[in-house]
């Protein structure tokens, strides 16, 4: 049986009354005078990032640049960039996508210069983009996510002393989202002086990162994300990685995989776990848990905020500490009403070296809505 649509016109879309509306799908040059090391005044010599700010309403205050992929010869715009602008906006995030120098013109230290300069740029024009200087990212695929990695790990504070406003910003971002990144040229064997190391680069400064590739990548093997993943570890910062069974390279947010098309909201989800879509303080939590007033073997509190950007918080609670609980300020909440579920898992938590079941299934109790803030928490659940 043979199945067929009918057939559409590929007019493309015309974008040019968006590209009109201020701030809104701007392009901006990062160097209005001329950009440092520019051998020509081509398009190609004048980077520059396309504004991209969602709705109001919506909008959480964070902020991410985009960096396409394309090799460091050519920048896949689309599916790289344009649509992850998109995608990013419908979730209240504002985003910038970059158009960062290519070679064989220039050499990738080149585009590195054009990725400090973008978040510099970002920070100091922050309050006019509707974000917060302190929650701006950069994500960036293959060559896009090498550039990505290599800010976050080549950043300086600013200088005071520049004339130029936008140098005095910080270039540190906020956050890494790298994906099917190249973090180590060298030892992935390949173009090496233009994917110069940076998981070797990676310290305690290094900004909290959100790592992406497929196990089936036969560009950019997934080795090279759990090279700067490893040195994260080691370094003590914050990270997630995700590495799909099945998937090829340059595929972006890619639709059509119902599997790997996922990552996105995973990002979201680390983004919110993080913090970086509220610009409120998180406070720490402390309290206890019991089930007809006595404390369970083991058990989880989960506090889920009425707020969607806030973060969610967890504790588990236990026997041995007579169901007492503590969330510290960097994993806790912002305060204001939450959803409170308790897991009860098992009813040991010295567990016998005998194997006994204590519980056949968890059993979990909605506690409803309850304000969380600085008072200890007591939860008490009947059965």
């Amino acid at each position: 049986m043979r199945c067929s649509t009918p057939r559409k016109s590929r007019r493309l879309p015309d974008v040019s009354g968006e590209l009109a509306n201020p701030l809104q799908d701007t392009a901006v040059e990062l160097w209005p005078e001329g950009a440092p090391k520019a051998v020509g005044n081509l398009e190609l010599d004048r980077p520059r990032l396309t504004i991209h700010l969602p709705d109001a309403e919506t909008a959480t205050g964070a902020g991410v640049i985009v960096n396409p992929g394309g090799g460091y010869r050519k920048l896949a715009a689309d599916h790289e960039g344009l649509q992850v602008a998109r995608w990013l906006n419908r979730r209240g995030i504002a985003a910038f996508v970059l158009r960062y120098r290519l070679g064989e013109r220039y050499h990738s230290d080149v585009s590195l210069l054009d990725g400090l300069r973008t978040v510099r740029l970002v920070r100091h024009r922050a309050a006019a983009f509707g974000i917060a200087a302190n929650r701006l990212g950069m994500l960036g695929f293959s060559a896009g996510g090498h550039l990505c990695v290599a800010v976050g790990t080549r950043w300086d504070p600013g200088d005071d002393n520049a004339d130029d406003p936008v140098e005095r910003a910080s270039s540190r971002p906020d956050f890494l989202v790298p994906v099917y990144a190249v973090t180590n040229g060298i030892l992935r064997g390949r173009k090496a002086d233009e994917y110069t190391p940076a998981d070797v680069r990676v310290d305690a400064s290094t900004p909290p990162t959100f790592l992406v590739h497929t196990h089936e990548d036969g560009i950019v093997p997934a080795s090279q994300s759990t090279l700067f993943y490893d040195a994260l570890l080691k370094a003590g910062v914050q990270a997630e990685l995700h590495i799909y069974g099945f998937g090829e390279h340059g595929t972006g947010i890619n639709p059509g995989d119902p599997d790997f098309r996922e990552w996105p909201q995973l990002m979201l989800n680390w983004l919110r776990r993080c913090g970086f879509l509220t610009g409120k303080a998180r406070h720490a939590v402390s309290g206890r848990v019991t089930l007809n007033g006595e404390a369970m073997g083991m058990a989880w509190v989960t506090l889920v905020p009425l707020d969607s950007n806030a973060p969610p918080a967890r504790a588990r609670a236990s026997h041995a500490e007579k169901g007492r609980f503590e969330i510290p300020a960097s994993h806790g909440v912002v305060p204001g009403p939450h959803r409170v579920a308790v897991h009860h898992v098992s009813e040991a938590f010295a567990f016998p070296n005998t194997g006994t079941y204590t519980l056949a299934d968890t059993v979990s109790y909605q506690l409803g809505v309850v304000d969380v803030g600085s008072a200890p928490l007591r939860l008490d659940v009947d059965a």
